[in-house]
């Protein structure tokens, strides 16, 4: 009889440690991501290059306003100087949200400093013109890590990585330098996304804790399979589509396969609703104040439809 009870004993004990082996496998096949905040139980509100809606793009006073609003991320695009300094940037060129011209690429950090990122919004839309505006200057990633902080949250896109070699090198060196990740490589405030499939891949064997968002830009509409699904959820937490041309079953297979599903740009009240009643996780808008109004209201009529005992 003891002999079967320690037989027993030892068995239980291996199944234990079998399972315990077979958990932190799965996690390290998973890159260890539970450790991001976007796991947390909550739809995320993320404002479109700050609240771009209201403000310079890409500004510090965009991104202040979008803090302001009680959006949960700051969206930062990044694209890269010909000095190698990571500056916060949507297109490739600076014409659109400054008064130079030219490829980034082409520009050292001391010369984009040089020019102005807010008169245009000035030009552009006079209702929301402000004289604080005008002569604002590009931030680089440095800059806006030093003014918001560990505590604020970041939703960095790597903008043309094949333009910028050595582009996520020096993304995870200034993450590292402003302590944005822990000594292990996790962090609970920042998520990298990319059109790049292999930008993120190269994040991701850099560092396999950082949680990754694989973003597209569809012309038609929107379809996935499940195979795509599979392929991506081993490297990255979620996807990103074009809002426009996705729909309810899209939705339904990213959530299916456990990844958070957060479109762009969400700026209709209307899109905002049916967004939630698809199941987002989150999404990118240029007015995360309207996006919380109608947030709040989703809630509450949530909490009114359940029965209580």
């Amino acid at each position: 009889m003891k002999t079967n009870l320690k037989k027993l004993g030892f068995c239980m004990m291996s199944a234990a440690f079998i399972l315990q082996a077979t958990s932190m496998g799965a996690s390290a096949a998973n890159g260890s991501h539970s450790n991001s905040s976007i796991h947390e139980k909550k739809i995320v509100n993320v404002a479109h290059r700050g609240a771009s809606g209201y403000a310079p793009e890409h500004t510090i006073p965009a991104y202040q306003m979008g803090e302001q609003m009680k959006g949960d991320y700051i969206e930062i695009d990044l694209q890269m100087t010909k000095d190698g300094r990571l500056v916060a940037m949507h297109d490739e060129k600076v014409d659109r949200t400054t008064n130079g011209t030219g490829l980034v690429k082409d520009l050292t950090l001391a010369e984009i400093k040089k020019l102005d990122a807010g008169t245009w919004f000035n030009e552009k839309y006079p209702q929301l013109a402000k004289e604080v505006y005008e002569g604002l200057k590009v931030p680089t990633l440095e800059e806006v890590f030093k003014k918001f902080g560990k505590k604020a949250n970041y939703y960095i896109e790597t903008k043309s990585p094949d333009v910028y070699p050595g582009m996520e090198e020096e993304l995870l060196q200034v993450l590292e330098e402003y302590k944005m990740v822990d000594s292990k490589g996790r962090t609970k405030n920042v998520l990298i996304q990319s059109f790049s499939k292999e930008s993120l891949m190269k994040v991701h064997d850099l560092n396999p804790r950082l949680p990754l968002v694989q973003l597209f830009s569809y012309k038609n509409q929107a379809t996935i399979s499940d195979e795509e699904l599979e392929s991506i959820k081993e490297y990255a937490v979620g996807v990103g589509p074009n809002f426009s041309k996705v729909d309810g079953q899209y939705v339904k297979m990213v959530r299916n396969h456990d990844l958070q599903f957060h479109p762009y740009t969400v700026n209709e009240r209307a899109d905002m609703k049916k967004a939630l009643e698809w199941g987002a996780t989150g999404l990118f808008t240029n007015y995360p104040d309207v996006f919380n109004e109608v947030l709040s209201e989703y809630k509450h009529k949530d909490n009114g439809n359940k029965v209580t005992k």
